[in-house]
């Protein structure tokens, strides 16, 4: 994505308005189209992997990185590898409401929270990546699952997404991802809230562009329609904003957060992090400490091999879809997967084949077009 030509005004300069409107009835329907939350750090994590090898000369960040040993939470009970080079990422973004988090206006809600998905595949090649967006609401059958201390959860159908993160913890999501789609996950990345507000404060901002003014008092968003250099709060409230944008809903708000998700990944790859080790640390300081990965993942020796060989991916050309969910006709307040079309999609991304153009619509859409 090119640079958004100057003057920039300040998201704090933009007019102030009063009232956030009423409540679009459909508010509560929506699966949770997130995308653009800091989940999609998992991607910036490979851009600053593949920036210089200068970055990784601090040891001390290595023990910042917390891992999950997903064979040994999930064991056996798992699709086969791709026979390709082709990789499969899920992103999580995580909200525990407490500390850092509290003062982000995410409400006043106790535990720690995951209302985020991303199912990132990387064809063989590497060249390219497509991004698949899982609603929070969307009910699903959640899989048999072994818990952190042992315990099994048996399995359950009509279980809301995004409640499987708190109830049971993030193996859990990675099977229960895994189950819908047959495709196997191999690397797991979660972002916590907090994190994507100060990675953004550490390489300088990020500069949007927005057709009409927008203002969402539930999120604190006031932006006048134009050019602005979002900080980190900002950008918190750009990612999440929903009112004005489509029917108020969560699905709605899918194109923000796809123009910030190119946006941020963008400037961080044009940053010259070799030029300024003292950024370098600072944006990678911030990154670690909000980052769980995967065991195979979690130290800065892997995940520097790993960027690396994601360095051909370029951010404007990466696809992003949500997950072609329909309302449930049982309670439309929740969505379901729309079949044939959800399958259709899965299978393209387990073949590394072209998606079809019909797989990559939503009968629900929270109002946007």
């Amino acid at each position: 994505m090119s640079h958004v030509p100057t003057p920039q005004t300040p998201a704090s300069e933009a007019p102030r308005k009063g009232g956030g409107g009423r409540r679009s009835a459909k508010r509560e329907r929506t699966g949770g189209r997130r995308t653009g939350r800091k989940i999609l750090l998992g991607l910036t994590v490979l851009v600053l992997a593949a920036g210089g090898t200068g970055y990784w000369l601090y040891s001390d960040l290595d023990g910042n990185i917390k891992g999950v040993d997903l064979d040994k939470a999930i064991g056996d009970d798992r699709p086969a590898k791709l026979p390709t080079s082709g990789q499969n990422i899920l992103v999580l973004g995580s909200d525990s409401r407490s500390g850092a988090n509290a003062a982000l206006k995410t409400g006043n809600v106790s535990g720690a929270r995951s209302d985020t998905a991303l199912v990132m595949h990387i064809p063989e090649g590497r060249q390219k990546a497509v991004a698949v967006s899982i609603p929070r609401d969307t009910l699903v059958t959640r899989p048999e699952c072994t818990k952190a201390d042992g315990s099994k959860v048996p399995s359950a159908q009509r279980v809301m997404f995004n409640s499987i993160y708190s109830q049971v913890g993030s193996a859990c999501v990675v099977k229960t991802v895994e189950k819908i789609s047959g495709i196997r996950m191999d690397h797991y990345m979660e972002i916590d809230f907090a994190g994507f507000k100060d990675l953004v404060d550490a390489i300088g901002g990020v500069t949007v562009t927005v057709d009409k003014d927008i203002h969402d008092s539930s999120s604190g968003l006031d932006l006048a329609a134009g050019t602005h250099q979002l900080n980190g709060t900002q950008s918190l409230e750009f990612v999440r904003t929903r009112h004005g944008i489509g029917d108020g809903s969560d699905l709605g708000r899918i194109g923000l957060q796809q123009q910030f998700m190119i946006a941020l990944l963008s400037e961080i790859k044009k940053q010259d992090l070799l030029g300024s080790p003292t950024k370098t640390y600072k944006i990678a300081d911030s990154l670690t400490q909000a980052l769980t990965t995967d065991s195979d993942l979690a130290s800065l020796t892997a995940l520097a091999e790993f960027g690396r060989s994601m360095n051909g991916v370029d951010p404007s050309t990466m696809e992003t879809i949500m997950l072609p969910v329909a309302y449930d006709k049982v309670d439309p307040n929740r969505v379901v997967a729309a079949e044939p079309r959800a399958s259709t999609l899965w299978k393209a991304l387990r073949t590394d084949s072209a998606i079809p153009e019909s797989a990559k619509k939503s009968p629900a859409t929270g109002g946007s077009s």
